[in-house]
């Protein structure tokens, strides 16, 4: 859907929604809502650095695949106001696959996708190195 074709009064969030509503049988739908709700009225109370919010922890494990994915693309057009964002999977040896959110110009083009996950790498090292750190001071190594 292009932004043209958004009417005027409705925000691409609702839009998308209402896609999904009808693309989505019931049961599937009010999953999804319960996922998307409370991280949507975070967004529009504009406390979402208040809010704890992951697709991918232990509660993650529950929900079926596409309905995290879904989720993920709801939040994404909450956040920018973009219809055209896509879920990506991104293998590196570090991490094994990531899906990762972002629009459709970079989801085509491998230099940009080289990039992410570069970005990863640095990232997964970062993150393994903070670990030894905290492994060897005795601090929680769960982050």
């Amino acid at each position: 859907m292009n932004e043209h074709e958004i009417p005027p009064d409705g925000r691409p969030v609702d839009v998308y929604l209402d896609l999904l509503r009808i693309r989505l049988d019931t049961e599937d739908y009010r999953l999804l809502l319960s996922v998307v709700e409370p991280v949507l009225r975070a967004i529009d109370q504009q406390q979402l650095p208040t809010i704890d919010f992951s697709l991918d922890g232990a509660d993650a494990d529950q929900l079926p695949q596409e309905i995290r994915e879904e989720a993920a693309l709801v939040i994404a057009t909450a956040v920018t106001g973009r219809l055209d964002n896509e879920v990506v999977e991104i293998t590196t040896e570090e991490t094994g696959p990531v899906r990762v959110v972002t629009d459709a110009a970079t989801a085509s083009d491998p230099a940009r996708l080289g990039e992410i996950a570069d970005f990863l790498r640095d990232r997964h090292r970062q993150n393994e190195e903070l670990r030894g750190i905290a492994e060897a001071s005795g601090l929680p190594t769960d982050f």
